[in-house]
């Protein structure tokens, strides 16, 4: 084997991650360009702008980090995404253990979840109607009858592929790895995870960017971007987290359509 020569130059040093500030811009521009897109739906007589914005955020949350990642010469292995290719086994292996996970802390939160939902459900039409309108999207009696949402298995798909990878990715995946290597002495251990510097700041601006369709009870979603910020920490990649965010909004569809359908 050939020696090194003396004079041979030294492996470049990794760049440091993107600054808060990057973070919080590119998040912005996703915003951004995802109510741009809204409001010219309005005006779109076909219809398939409006009918796509899930689309149109999926694009933006992926795109514009790896925009980032690509000018600094990483993928996206280094922000938590088990990936080898599609015929390498590892990738497969990574993502069943995720579902597993995913699976198990699905089946310890949901019987509380749907207990607290039957129980809001039961006190919105008690609350004065602008408080209730606020603070959910029903309105009327609720009735339980256990039914599954209407096009289920394009529902599955759409959560999966559309709306929980491209936001895990974009949140948990790109902004809180980002955040925390930038301050790796900062963070708290939670239950075995340490949640570094910027943890709670990204499950901010992952509720904020909800508020692109003007409902005061999407900030709500600043609860379960706990949940899955401290997935991906607990677990060390987005598999997990991409599960039970996907699997989380078909549970609220069930408990929608079970009560109010």
């Amino acid at each position: 084997m050939p020696e090194p020569r003396p004079d041979a130059a030294a492996p470049p040093a990794p760049a440091p991650p993107d600054p808060p500030r990057v973070l919080a811009s590119t998040w912005a521009k996703a915003v951004l360009g995802l109510t741009a897109a809204k409001l010219l739906s309005l005006v779109d007589p076909t219809g398939l702008l409006g009918g796509n914005l899930a689309g149109v955020a999926a694009f933006l949350f992926i795109a514009l980090p790896d925009a980032r990642l690509r000018a600094r010469g990483e993928g996206w292995d280094h922000y938590g995404l088990p990936w080898h290719g599609a015929a390498d086994p590892r990738t497969w292996r990574a993502w069943g253990r995720g579902a597993a996970r995913g699976l198990l802390f699905c089946a310890l939160i949901f019987p509380l979840f749907g207990a607290a939902f039957w129980a809001y459900a039961e006190i919105l039409p008690h609350l004065p109607r602008g408080l209730s309108s606020a603070l959910a999207p029903y309105a009327g009696t609720p009735r339980f009858a256990p039914r599954l949402p209407d096009r289920l298995a394009v529902l599955v798909v759409v959560q999966v592929l559309v709306v929980a990878l491209p936001e895990e990715l974009f949140y948990r995946g790109w902004m809180q790895t980002s955040w925390a290597r930038g301050a790796p002495a900062s963070g708290v251990s939670v239950l075995g995870a340490w949640l570094g510097a910027g943890f709670l700041w990204t499950q901010v601006l992952f509720a904020a960017g909800h508020l692109v369709v003007l409902q005061p009870w999407r900030l709500a979603t600043f609860f379960p971007g706990l949940l899955f910020g401290w997935l991906r920490e607990r677990t060390g990649s987005v598999a997990a987290p991409v599960v039970v965010h996907a699997l989380s909004n078909l549970f609220i569809a069930t408990l929608e359509a079970s009560f109010y359908g």
